[in-house]
This record gives structure tokens, sequence and C-alpha cells, in this order.
């Protein structure tokens, strides 16, 4: 007797679950993804020492440099270079876009003397 009361309330569900089926899944609603924005190569040392030879003839030339994004978010890069001889990153400078292109933040206090 046991058996058959096990038995009665699983046919029962079985008979239910058969009938039923799944609903379907609501299709995806495709998005138009935005145009992508040209931006700017990253600036390499080459770049980044023709900019400060530019802006600041009477410097030493640049030895070595490494440069990289200010911040989460931020589109100005930070540079961080040695000047002739010394192979130490001892001198910063903030590249920024503007007009298609990077320019210097600050070029009068980088170019000052005594910044080198």
């Amino acid at each position: 007797m046991k058996k058959i009361a096990l038995f009665v309330p699983a046919l029962a569900l079985s008979l239910a679950a058969c009938g039923e089926e799944p609903a379907p899944e609501p299709a995806p609603v495709q998005t138009p993804e935005p145009a992508p924005e040209p931006s700017l190569p990253a600036p390499d040392q080459e770049l980044f020492s023709g900019l400060l030879a530019e802006a600041c003839p009477e410097l030493k030339p640049v030895n070595t440099a490494v440069c990289k994004r200010a911040g989460f978010g931020s589109s100005d890069v930070i540079c961080e270079y040695g000047l002739g001889e010394d192979s130490y990153l001892r001198n910063k400078a903030t590249l920024t876009p503007g007009d298609g292109e990077w320019t210097l933040a600050d070029p009068a206090s980088i170019c000052a003397p005594g910044a080198e």
C-alpha cells in the first residue's frame, strides 16, 4: 500500500510536466554599436623626443623615455625621460591631444632653465 501511495503523486507530477513546454526565450534585441572614435596612436620615445626637441631646442636630446596614461579615463599621457647621457627617468612632461596630434601641456615650465 505504501508503494502505491508513493507512486500516485510521482505519476501525477510526471503527467503534469509532460504537457508543459517551456516558454520560448525572447529574441535578443540588437543595439547598434556606436562608431569608434579615431584616437591618436600611443606616444613612443621617438615621438616624444621630436616634440621636446621642437619645443625646447636648447635642451640636450632625449636619451630614454617612457610614456603612460595619466589615469583611468584620462586623455593625457605622462612621459618620464632622461636627457643627454642620463639613462635615469628624472624628468616628467605631460602630453595632451590637440588638433589630431600630441602636444606638450606646459612647454614653458619644461623648457625653463634648471628644469632638466
